[in-house]
């Protein structure tokens, strides 16, 4: 079973660990309900190093990607924004629903859901061949998010001064690549979420505020 980075950590804090898709991941530490209320008026961290990053690169990813998501990624055109999207089969049906970031006009980052990786990656990787693009899993990162009404003043209170400076007037739905780390703001104040994922030290692991960070299995 794989182990994400802070799987110490979870274990160490006492944290029920269960099997989630071949993921061995807490499920809580104690009263639910008092994680539940510290989560809605203070904050809270998640460890959701267990989904998939993908990079797609190419001069063909924008065409690439209009074929296979609902949503529209020709409106993608400031570096670091995203967009929620479902991706669908030839049908009209849903594979996966996730987050893609644009980049570049060469580069934009998905974020798959953990339960549909094998069926998600199949589908990428099948449709890729009729298209000038290039499709890289990243397994050395790590993610964490990050989620209240504090979530944003916790995060930047832990983050080194410069990388704090940069993402202090992020917008909802975009994301920055600095340092080691790669730091997506995802909704609203009304319900505030920032994503880390981030490279770890060992070089296995993802670790996003949701920011992300690297990932061990």
């Amino acid at each position: 079973m794989h182990r994400t980075q802070l799987y110490d950590r979870h274990v160490g804090a006492g944290a029920r660990m269960v099997d989630f898709v071949g993921w061995n991941m807490p499920i809580n530490y104690g009263s639910q309900l008092d994680e539940h209320r510290a989560v809605r008026s203070d904050a809270g961290m998640f460890d959701v190093s267990h989904m998939t990053v993908v990079d797609v690169r190419g001069e063909g990813a924008r065409a690439y990607l209009s074929h296979l998501l609902a949503n529209d990624v020709a409106k993608l055109r400031e570096p670091g924004k995203a967009l929620y999207s479902c991706m669908l089969n030839r049908a009209g049906g849903v594979i996966d629903d996730l987050i893609c970031y644009f980049l570049d006009d060469e580069w934009f980052r998905l974020v798959v859901n953990a339960a549909t990786r094998d069926k998600g990656l199949s589908w990428l990787a099948r449709n890729g061949m009729d298209h000038s693009i290039s499709l890289t899993e990243h397994f050395e990162l790590a993610m964490i998010a990050v989620q209240g009404p504090n979530a944003r003043d916790k995060v930047h209170g832990l983050l080194p001064a410069d990388v704090a400076g940069a993402i202090a007037s992020m917008r909802s739905f975009s994301a920055l690549p600095i340092d080691r780390y790669f730091i997506a703001r995802l909704f609203k104040q009304s319900a505030r979420k920032k994503q880390i994922t981030s490279r770890s030290n060992s070089g296995h692991g993802r670790m996003g505020l949701q920011s992300v960070t690297p990932r061990s299995q």
